[in-house]
């Protein structure tokens, strides 16, 4: 409850004290504050370098760890598919032998057929032009050489007249016509003669020779069926393959622990020995990072007290002198003022004093 001022002199200069002793604390108020965001930022910056030193290192291992099984994964890998490469080499091999061994009575029958052919052409000293597919192809030919005549006929009859006909300046159907009467007779009085001169002379040896392509014909035909049997053959037994497959065997089976191993050494990892790391680091900065919690700590209290003491001077304040002063006198400077009046005038009483004030042109 406000009573009445008895001693205005001692209630200013009690005023004054007051608000000195609170700009003083609200002065310290910021400093603490200050200082308290300064230790919290440098104990924030410690606390990270240690997060980060732990976060490094311990990507760092678990990288180291996982290279060093990538590695190991990689050469195996390797290994592998150099062996499963040597092993395809090995029945390819096995494949290309079990051919010439199942077809090499063929081949040596179709040897034996092609010197008989050359032995009784040149006994008959047949023509070097009736050796060739082509000439049998046209003169003594077979169901599957009718395609072969009729590409050709369509050469000599077709390609060759037309692209004449093409390639002259004037175009005309007269042209057209003797070209093809020219073609006619050279190509067709070519084939006759050819077909006449070698008949006529050595039709025996030419028929034989025909029997024989035939026969050589049918071996290749034999050795194709051959072939394409063993190539689709899907038995290995014959190719001594077990040597291979045992490698390969052991080596996937070495890829499947390796990689065990490595998901094993992972787990640990996470679960262990990251934990062990994230210790030791913790532990080497431990003692700093306690220094400086404990200054911040420190710091932290203090502007807590302060704050507390600034509280408690203001509600004092406010109850025992703005009541009387009011807010606008409550500095150092204005109090000194109303203190000056009152040892200089005829004032008594606070409110005189003030009035006084306010006459003095004071605001």
């Amino acid at each position: 409850m406000a009573q009445a001022i008895t001693d205005v002199k001692t209630f200013l200069e009690d005023a004054r004290q007051a608000v000195v002793e609170l700009a003083e604390f609200e002065k310290q108020e910021e400093t603490l504050a200050q200082e308290e965001k300064k230790r919290l930022r440098v104990l924030e910056t410690e606390r990270k370098a240690v997060a980060d030193a732990v976060n490094s290192t311990v990507k760092k291992r678990r990288d180291e760890i996982e290279k060093s099984y990538d590695d190991e994964l990689g050469k195996l890998q390797d290994k592998l598919k150099r062996t499963r490469t040597r092993r395809e080499k090995a029945k390819n091999q096995g494949i290309k032998e079990r051919i010439k061994e199942e077809t090499q009575e063929l081949h040596a029958h179709n040897r034996e057929l092609a010197v008989r052919m050359r032995t009784l052409f040149q006994s008959d000293r047949v023509p070097f032009v009736c050796k060739s597919p082509l000439y049998y192809a046209l003169y003594f030919p077979r169901f599957k050489e009718f395609l072969t005549v009729l590409i050709t006929f369509a050469i000599c009859f077709l390609l060759i007249p037309c692209g004449i006909y093409k390639l002259l300046p004037e175009q005309k159907t007269l042209y057209l016509a003797m070209i093809y009467g020219v073609d006619v007779v050279v190509f067709g009085g070519l084939y006759i003669l050819i077909g006449n001169w070698t008949k006529d002379r050595h039709l025996a040896a030419l028929q034989e020779g025909r029997s024989i392509r035939s026969l050589i014909a049918a071996n290749n035909r034999k050795i194709a069926v051959i072939t394409s049997s063993i190539r689709r053959d899907r038995s290995e037994a014959l190719y001594d393959l077990e040597k291979y497959d045992d490698e390969i065997s052991q080596m996937e089976q070495d890829l499947e622990e390796t990689a065990k191993k490595k998901k094993d050494a992972l787990n640990t990892f996470e679960n262990v020995t990251k934990t062990i790391l994230t210790d030791e680091i913790t532990s080497n900065s431990r003692a700093k990072l306690e220094q400086l919690k404990e200054g911040h700590q420190e710091v932290e209290s203090r502007l807590h007290y302060t704050e507390t003491v600034i509280k408690e001077k203001r509600i004092f304040i406010t109850d025992t002198y703005e009541c009387y002063l009011g807010k606008e006198f409550l500095n150092p400077e204005k109090l000194d003022a109303l203190k000056h009046i009152l040892d200089n005038s005829t004032a008594v009483n606070l409110s005189e004093v003030i009035a006084e004030y306010r006459e003095r042109g004071g605001k």
